[in-house]
This record gives C-alpha cells, structure tokens and sequence, in this order.
C-alpha cells in the first residue's frame, strides 16, 4: 500500500472513530478524556490537510453533530468556534514534545505581530466544565437558547433553559437593542451529588448529566436539579451601549443580573504570570464546587478581535489551558477480548494495579483495535493511564523507551475468544455474530431486562448471571419461564423476592413491540429507532414479514425505508441505507425469528399498545415538521399524539411534507415551508385534526 493509500486508510478509520464517540458522549457515555478526542481531531485535520480533502466535505465542518431528534435547529449569527489548545501532547516541527510555555510564547509573538504592538493586556478566565448556551436576548427579554451544537448550527433549548430558574430571563436595565450572550451551563458538585442520589441508575458526571438534562424534550422537574449557569461573553449586539473591554463587559452583565465569575478573573500583560496563574489555579481545583477542565487566556481590549479574526476552527483572540488529567504509569499484563450485547469485540488491558484519581485500577477501556494499532500498544509495555471524565479508566500512551525487545503487536482476533465464530468486521469494529455465544447472550439478557428496555422489576445484572449460570436461561423468552421455586432457590433471594421477579415479569408481557425491539439489542436499534418501527410496523409479524422482502431486495421494501434519491425520506425518520441493511438482516435472521416465536409463545405483547395507537383519518400517513414554542403542548407530547394517531414527525421540512406546526418565535422551518408551499398550522388546528385521538 503506497504513501498516500494508507493515510486514506488512516483518514477512514478516524473520520469513523470520531463519529462514534460524538454518538457516545451525546448518549451521556463518553469513552474516551475531551483531550483524546481532541487529538482525533487534531489528526483528521492533518490527514485532510495533507490530502487536499475539500473544506466541504471534512467531518469536523459538516452540520449537526450534535443534533438531537425532535429538537429545532437554527445557524448562529456568529459562530460559536472552539478556542486553540496549549496541549501536553503537541510537538515541534522535530517530532520533540513542545513546552506549553514555548506554545503559549509562540501564541503571544503571532498576536504582537499581526497586532503590530510589543504589549498586549490579556485577562484570564476559569474555564468551567458544562455546555455551551447561547441566549439571545431583544429590549432585556429572553427569546431563544440555543446550544452550541457543531459551532455553526445548534438546537433550541429555550424551554429547558427558562425552567431552570438559573438563567436570567430579563436583564435588568438593559435597554433598547438587542445582544446574544454566551454562556456555560453547568451542575454543581454538590447539587450533582444531591440529584444522583434520587436515581435508580446514577448520571456518569456533571457535565454529560448536565447534556442530558438539556435535551430532555418534557422540561418539567429542571428546576428541581440545581444546574446553574455562568457567562462570559457578548458575541454580537444591536443597539445596546457595551463597554469596550471585556473585564467592563463581565462587570456590565454581572450588574444586570447574569451570574459571572469576576473574581476569578486574572489580569496582566505578561505571558509568564499568565501561564503561573493557569498553574496555580490547577492546585485549587479540589477546593471548588463545579469541574473546571482549564482556563482560557484572552485579550482584554475588545475592539482588536475583529482585527485579528479566525481561523475556520479558532478565533484569534484567545487561546485555552487545559488541566492534564492525573496520569500514572503502570504495566500492561494482557489484553482481553470482551464480547458486548450486540458481539461487539473490544480489547481490554489488563494492568498491574495502579492507584489513579482516586481509586486502584487493574482493568482499563482500549476502546477498539484500530485504536490500539494506532497506539502501538504491546502486552509487557508501560503504559499511562488515566479516567475519561474521571470515571471510565483508559491507556492513553505507551512509554516506548521501555519496550522490551520482542515485544509483539496484538493480533486482532478471527475467531470469538467465547463461544469461537468466525468473526465479522465492520467499519471500524470487530463482531462475533453467533446470537448464541454465551458471553453475548448474557449482556443481551441484561440489557433486555433494563429499565430503558423491558423494565422487569427485581432482575438486575447479579440475578441475570445467576439465572444464566444456575437455571441455564438463554433467550427472552427464558425468562418467562422461570417460577418462583427455582428463583426462590437462588443466592440472596428468598420466596418474597422470587414473588416480586415474577410478577415484575407478568407486568412486563404487556410493555409492547416498542420495548421488546429495544430490548433485543439489534445493532442501530435504540429506543427512538425501536419506537419509530413498532410505530410504522404495529406487529412483529409485519415488521418481519418486511424484513424478510428487504433481505430478498425487493424493490418497493427498500424504497419505502431507503430511497434511492437523496432528497426523499423514507417511512422512518432517520433510518440510512447502510443501518436499514444491518438492521433488517438481522431482523430476518433465523436466531432473531427464534427470539420472536419464543417471545409470543410464553405470551409476551409484540405489537403496539392499543393505548399507544389510534389511528386519525386526518393525520395517519402524514408527515409532520415543529417550530417555535407551542401554547400548552410540548414538542414530545406533540410527537408521541402524532406518531400516535399514525403521523410522522420529521427534524427538517421539505416537499413531502404535510403539515408545519408553528409556535411563537419560528425558526427557519416555517420561512422554508412557506417558501415550498407546505401548509403551515398552529396548535388548535392541529387539535383539530387529532380529533378524538386525546
């Protein structure tokens, strides 16, 4: 393979593994430190830089990344661009690390230079770990939030954001005009702590709880969980006397109201007592009652921003410390293969215990085996672990100097290390596709009796092993079949508890098609695709019935899910043709058929809830689009009375769209459908037409 072919190859491999830890932090289960994923990112840019890959086409500038369904999305005036990092992990042009005081010296003389100046006044800021917001405020009120999404586009959060309580919704003495101001959401330690300790399933940190919150489409309760918010800049405004600095811009919003951390700021015209107080204030992070992943470094007179720009990704005008995360070195004694609910492969180190961020580890993530070629990782060689939002434990370099001689590269596996099937890859990944291998069956079975699943009151993982290994259950439908006599005969369980898992099981039965699909771990089928299917399908019947024509290509299957043309949509919001192949194939699969016919065997529901479906003459087939905020209805009750009396709702409008349903303040949507001539309604004419599908 020649020069150019391999970092093609390179380029793939990072533009698929960037996709899928974006997808894991939006879920709220992120893998891998913000800094690793920054040097993904790093890198793919390289590589597309290198390759002349046209600024069109590069992932990191294409739109809603981190669009959520259901949610409306709308361009920022300016972008909301990420700042440039001083990293650990930077290197000269000599392939030697690069000092963080040589590359923040470096940043200074470019800012000198293009400034034509020999001395710049900066102020330093706490860069606390939250999210993003952006408020638009008009005449001191406001109108929209909306989240940072992929720095051009992001999602409307107005509603969650103002049942929060935390955020301003006037602005005392502001005035005439109008201003967008940005901002950080965030959850204090404290109020995290408080929160997580109500749920049954703790939230994975502050920040990616946080996340979560923001995009929960019913806001009520968000007042409840004590996130809070702090500004730090005015993007833009219209008719509003600002001050021309921004430690007067920090003041200016702290006297009308927005929480700021002025106290925080640091001062000064010296690159050196900068990077000093980025240093010291890294010793005080114990100390604080929120995360703090850094400090960002800035010019303090406003008006030379415009003069110095940006770059496609960072604006000029500052530049971001990020805090290393506690990183120690320890020895790798092995690699293990796991095997996940839907087969997935991954390799895992297995270290000598070592004592990091506050707990021994002795097991850490490799996350996949491109990751670990990329890495150059080798059982015997010191490696330096650290945790992924000080949770999840990872190896993120490998100390080569210490390499033995003979070391030898992991050998990704071709076989099942459980159960010995060949395995499959795909993309960026390796699978075992035996549904029956026993490791698999067993993260199946768990996820199959979840709460986001199948909910089966009593059965959590320790009872699911123990049924597995002493009762011999091996599918779903298994489950179904156990009595309480044997459960009572189980560790720590006991007649009363045996009770309780079996009529947690009864209560089960009758969750529906929607749940059980979610509950089979069929890959690309979450909750919100799993939903969607039962919704089109109604029955398992149907459903396999189509799976098996898409499976033989016939040609009116495919087009109803995947359209040749891709302008059109299929019948599923959101189902591509690549994930309609993976899907409907193993659907057709004899071992899922198996699954199904033991499932409606021992009585379990696999259609629709009658309470869930009732079909409207006026609304079944149609296609749906939401904008702006409606009177009394959510955008998820709109959905679920939608999908309910058999509709669709679609995130974009286009011709085949029926109906645009608009609210105060609409969005982009509503001058589109005017534009294509799609019937816009507002919400009584929407109750109209559900008719009596309340």
């Amino acid at each position: 393979m020649g020069g150019r072919a391999r970092l093609e190859v390179e380029l793939e491999q990072l533009t698929q593994q960037i996709r899928y830890h974006e997808a894991a932090y939006r879920a709220g289960a992120p893998e891998i430190t913000d800094d690793a994923f920054d040097d993904l990112v790093d890198r793919y840019q390289e590589l597309a830089g290198q390759l002349g890959l046209d600024a069109a086409e590069r992932l990191d500038l294409q739109p809603g990344q981190d669009h959520t369904a259901g949610f409306e999305t709308v361009e920022h005036r300016v972008p909301m661009l990420s700042l440039e990092k001083l990293s650990p992990n930077r290197r000269d042009s000599s392939g030697e690390p690069m000092p963080l005081s040589d590359q923040l010296s470096a940043w200074f003389r470019r800012r000198r230079k293009e400034l034509e100046v020999e001395e710049i006044p900066i102020i330093v800021e706490p860069k606390v770990d939250g999210i993003s917001v952006s408020l638009l405020y008009a005449d001191g009120v406001l109108r929209s939030a909306v989240t940072r999404g992929d720095g051009r586009k992001g999602d409307v959060i107005t509603k969650q954001v103002t049942q929060l309580g935390t955020v301003p919704t006037k602005l005392k003495g502001s005035g005439k005009g109008e201003l967008e101001i940005r901002g950080e959401l965030y959850w204090p330690l404290t109020e995290f702590a408080r929160f997580n300790a109500t749920l049954e399933k703790p939230l994975i940190n502050p920040r990616n709880g946080c996340a979560g919150m923001m995009k929960r489409k019913d806001p009520a309760g968000l007042d409840e969980t004590g996130i809070r918010a702090f500004f730090y800049q005015i993007a833009w405004d219209e008719g509003v006397k600002l001050p021309s600095t921004q430690h007067e811009t920090l003041q200016w919003l702290s006297d009308r109201g927005a929480e700021v951390y002025l106290s925080e700021v640091f001062q000064t015209v010296s690159e050196e007592k900068a990077l000093q107080h980025c240093e010291d204030y890294q010793a005080r992070r114990e100390t604080l009652d929120y995360d703090i992943d850094g400090m960002v470094i800035k010019l303090d007179d406003l008006g030379l921003y415009a003069r110095l720009g940006a770059t496609g990704h960072h604006p000029h005008w500052g530049i971001a410390y990020k805090f290393p995360p506690e990183r120690k070195p320890t020895r790798l004694l092995d690699i293990e293969v796991s095997v996940g609910k839907s087969g997935k492969l991954t390799p895992v180190a297995i270290l000598e215990p070592v004592f990091v961020s506050g707990t021994t580890v002795s097991r850490a993530s490799l996350h996949n085996f491109v990751e670990l070629e990329r890495k150059d990782i080798r059982v015997g060689d010191t490696v330096l672990v650290e945790k992924a939002g000080e949770i999840i434990p990872q190896v993120v370099e490998v100390d080569k100097s210490k390499r033995k001689r003979g070391a030898k590269r992991f050998v990704v596996p071709h076989a099942c290390p459980t159960c010995g099937t060949e395995a499959v890859s795909e993309e960026i990944f390796v699978y075992c596709p035996n549904p029956t291998c026993p490791d698999q069956v067993r993260e199946r079975l768990r996820h199959f009796a979840s709460r986001q699943a199948m909910d089966i009151d009593g059965m959590g993982e320790v009872l699911v092993d123990q049924v597995v290994d002493k009762l011999g259950v091996r599918s779903p439908d298994d489950l179904f079949r156990l009595e309480v006599d044997a459960l009572a005969g189980l560790d720590r369980m006991g007649h009363k508890s045996a009770e309780r898992v079996k009529a947690g099981l009864e209560e089960a039965k009758g969750r529906g098609l929607g749940r059980v699909l979610n509950g089979l771990a069929v890959r690309h089928v979450g909750e919100t695709m799993a939903e969607d299917l039962a919704a089109y399908f109604k029955t398992a019947d149907a459903l396999l019935e189509f799976a098996a024509r898409y499976v033989a290509e016939d040609e009116e299957a495919v087009e109803t899910v995947a359209p040749a043309k891709s302008s059109e949509r299929g019948a599923i919001e959101g189902l591509a043709r690549k994930s309609a192949d993976s899907i409907f194939h193993e659907l057709d699969s004899p071992a899922v058929r198996e699954v199904f016919a033991g499932l409606a065997d021992v009585g379990v529901s696999l259609r629709v809830r009658a309470a869930d479906v009732r079909e409207v003459a006026d609304v079944a087939g149609k296609t749906f689009v939401l904008t702006g905020t409606l009177p009394t209805l959510t955008r998820t009750e709109v959905t679920k009375r939608v999908k309910a009396a058999g509709g669709k709702v679609s995130g974009s409008v286009s011709k085949k769209t029926h109906y645009v349903v608009a609210g105060d303040d609409p969005g982009s949507k509503h001058d589109k459908a005017q534009s294509l001539g799609v019937t816009i309604i507002d919400e009584a004419a929407l109750l109209a037409l559900l008719g009596d599908a309340d």
